[in-house]
């Protein structure tokens, strides 16, 4: 089973679960597009652009340490047939070394839960509890009794906007505004991607990682 059928199937799942359990459907729900909210946040926008830059200057010295192993095997070659077969032994023991550095940093860095991982969470978490704090207020205010998440990992195959509770979000944020209510840059951080070891030899990083979807204009009706 892929992940986009464990996704719809999960959904659905939930779904029969509510529908069918005694005393839910007296409950009210709603959902909130936590992606479109964020990107509306200064503090947010201010984190993204900080985590992009130290990304930046990840990703340079990487770079500089590929430019010094592309110097070791230019000067290999140019003076293996000079060299003693225990020089070449050292000289190719450099090389090696020096791949394997790279390969390690580049995981460190951009691999799973590796620095920019970390430094991600460190810069975003604070404005995403502002967030949740928010969320938590107008499920309080409105009576909800299950908040959804647009924009998380549960697939909605599809979403009645009456149910839409972003805009009041927005309200309790301080950003209820036909300006604010309009769709927001994301960050680019998650398009980095770390140089290649040069000779086919491929980092063992995994840092592709999904690029986030844009949110979509918040519907102008409101909810009472």
């Amino acid at each position: 089973m892929n992940h986009f059928v464990f996704r719809v199937s999960a959904a659905l799942a939930l779904l029969l679960v509510l529908v069918g359990a005694p005393g839910v459907q007296a409950q009210k729900f709603g959902y909130v597009d936590s992606e479109f909210v964020l990107a509306k946040l200064p503090a947010y926008a201010q984190a993204q652009q900080e985590l992009n830059t130290q990304a930046a200057n990840w990703q340079k010295d990487l770079e500089n340490q590929k430019a010094e192993l592309d110097k070791l095997l230019r000067n290999y070659q140019a003076e293996e047939v000079v060299l003693t077969e225990a020089m070449k032994k050292k000289r190719q023991d450099e090389i090696l070394a020096k791949e394997q550095d790279i390969k390690t940093n580049t995981n460190k860095i951009f691999g799973f839960e590796g620095q920019l991982f970390r430094k991600r969470q460190e810069l975003t978490k604070p404005v995403q509890d502002v967030v949740f704090e928010a969320i938590e207020k107008v499920a309080k205010k409105k009576q909800l009794a299950i908040v959804f998440d647009k924009s998380g990992d549960l697939t909605m195959l599809y979403t009645n906007p009456v149910h839409d509770y972003t805009e009041f979000v927005l309200e309790e944020l301080g950003l209820a505004s036909p300006e604010a209510n309009q769709p927001g840059q994301k960050g680019s951080v998650r398009t980095i991607t770390p140089p290649a070891t040069p000779a086919g030899n491929a980092s063992t990083a995994d840092t592709d990682e999904p690029t986030p979807r844009q949110p979509a204009a918040r519907p102008a009706g409101r909810k009472k």
